[in-house]
């Protein structure tokens, strides 16, 4: 190959790449644009709150008797716990009445025995002096006097009589007895305590079972009439879970009463009653656990 055809080759060849790098150098800028991230939303989470278990029935608090001084005699016996059965007339609790009324009773009963031996022998008397004035053996004041004290001792008894039936009422309310079939529910005083405006105790009538939630005031606004509840035992009183749904909302905020086993839980917090309606088999495992602790669950549909 001549000289001047290399140079001819090697002119082409540069003028081909300064062209091609123009060209490279002309073109846009490949941008590489990133998707937007979008946030998926997460779902709610479910309200965690304590409450306990209650029959669903009729509720009674039950007081303590007022004495003639207008006090209220203090528990000397409990006899049942929360959570028991009870039936009909079954003694609960016996206050420290009962000693003093037992003895007043003891002395009266001895009193009455005196006046009812002395009657008849006063009838006698008078029966005799009777007989005896008409025939003038004897004055008419002295079967007057013998006809005052006759009518005395039969007033005197009447009255005996009359003081006694006060003091069996009051011997009767020294003991305190259920007034129906059912469970006790709370106990609002101890041994040796005084019952103050909340009574001795509560008892429920029914044995089927709802569950009373405190909500705190700052999740309420998450939780509606008829969403899922599950409950487990904060201790271990039953096993798995029960199942239901939100009956009702109170409107009323109030203090905190069921109190968590953790040191650290605010006592002073302030909670929403929330009634629970558990499912009927769910409801039946648990019929003899009022009073139970429970935490709830609830799941906003």
């Amino acid at each position: 190959m001549s000289r001047r055809a290399m140079w001819i080759g090697a002119g082409t060849l540069s003028f081909l790449v300064i062209v091609g790098t123009v060209v490279y150098l002309q073109r846009p800028a490949t941008v590489v644009v990133e998707a937007p991230q979008t946030d998926v939303p997460r779902p709610p989470e479910a309200v965690a709150a304590l409450g306990r278990l209650r029959p669903l029935g009729e509720i009674r608090r039950l007081a303590a008797p007022v004495s003639g001084f207008g006090g209220t005699p203090r528990v000397s016996k409990l006899l049942v716990n929360e959570g028991d059965a009870i039936t009909r007339g079954q003694v609960l609790a016996v206050f420290d009445s009962r000693p003093q009324i037992e003895a007043d009773l003891s002395a009266l009963d001895a009193q009455i025995r005196s006046v009812e031996t002395e009657i008849p022998l006063l009838r006698r008397q008078v029966l005799r002096y009777s007989q005896a004035a008409k025939v003038g053996a004897a004055s008419m004041v002295i079967l007057e006097e013998k006809q005052n004290a006759l009518t005395l001792s039969q007033r005197k008894r009447i009255e005996l009589i009359a003081e006694r039936r006060i003091l069996e009422a009051d011997l009767a309310d020294s003991e305190l007895k259920s007034p129906i079939d059912g469970t006790v529910l709370k106990l609002h005083a101890r041994v040796g305590e005084r019952p103050g405006a909340d009574g001795v105790l509560e008892v429920g009538a029914s044995q089927s079972m709802e569950a009373l939630i405190e909500v705190y005031e700052s999740d309420i606004n998450r939780i509606a009439v008829d969403d899922p509840v599950t409950l487990v035992s904060e201790n271990g009183g039953f096993e798995g879970s029960l199942t239901g749904r939100v009956e009702r909302i109170s409107p009323q905020v109030r203090q905190r009463e069921v109190l968590s086993t953790n040191p650290t839980g605010d006592a002073d917090a302030r909670v929403v009653e929330v009634q629970v309606s558990l499912d009927r088999d769910s409801a039946r495992r648990v019929e003899t656990l009022a009073g139970l602790k429970v935490i709830a669950r609830f799941k906003a549909l």
